[in-house]
């Protein structure tokens, strides 16, 4: 029998491929508060800040390669007979790169819901376009000689990407996977409660139980290098 799958992944899949999980425990961005670096007030009141974080963001990600979670994943996806949506909060390109190396099925499907780092968009008109180099502040869009080119991520204030997919796939999933992310950001935080309600198992992997670890049916805990491989294979 076809089953649909939908996973839900977190910093803590990347965090072992040494991309930075941004937020610490004091609150801060790599040493900035979140307001200057992750809100459209921020961009607008210092562009040349926002630009410079991102770009140093960017230039990181050649350093990053998959570990064994994102090929874990990614091999999955190959061999699933079912649709499969992979729904990543991360704005790093790992997964991407896992998938390029596989064949993934017919059914899969990659949704970063908070952008990307290695794409730009246009304040006019929205369009969005790859971009591997460094954004100047007050970076003109080609778009549009009225607007600006921002980097392409979903920031507080902001509606994360492809909501109406996600939820469409939540309403007809048979099973949902939460790995590597702490359960406290929302809408994501709220994807198990969908799954459940359409009838799907839970399962939660993370390296310690999240903020929402009691909504799910099951939990597995442990770095995501060792614990998604071995999820993966028993499905």
């Amino acid at each position: 029998m076809r089953s649909n799958l939908v996973i839900l992944t977190g910093a803590g899949v990347s965090a072992e491929s040494g991309v930075p999980t941004f937020r610490a425990t004091d609150g801060l961005w790599e040493g900035h508060r979140v307001e200057e670096v992750a809100t459209p007030e921020g961009f607008a009141a210092n562009q040349a800040l926002v630009q410079d974080f991102y770009n140093k963001r960017r230039a990181l990600l050649p350093t990053a390669q998959p570990n064994a979670a994102h090929r874990a994943l990614a091999e999955l996806a190959a061999r699933w007979d079912g649709d499969f949506l992979l729904v990543t909060q991360n704005v790093d390109d790992l997964h991407d790169r896992a998938h390029a190396e596989i064949k993934a099925a017919p059914g899969f499907r990659l949704i970063h819901m908070h952008g990307e780092l290695l794409r730009a968009r246009c304040t006019v008109t929205g369009r969005v376009c790859d971009w591997t180099g460094d954004l100047d502040p007050y970076h003109e869009s080609h778009f549009d000689p009225d607007g600006w080119l921002r980097p392409h991520i979903v920031w507080f204030g902001e509606t994360p990407l492809e909501l109406e997919r996600i939820y469409a796939a939540l309403e007809r999933c048979d099973l949902f996977v939460s790995i590597g992310t702490s359960g406290a950001v929302w809408p994501a935080s709220g994807f198990v409660r969908e799954a459940a309600l359409a009838g799907a198992r839970t399962v939660e992997i993370n390296l310690e139980p999240s903020l929402g670890a009691e909504m799910f049916d099951d939990g597995v805990y442990g770095p995501a290098t060792e614990a998604v491989p071995a999820f993966a294979q028993s499905l």
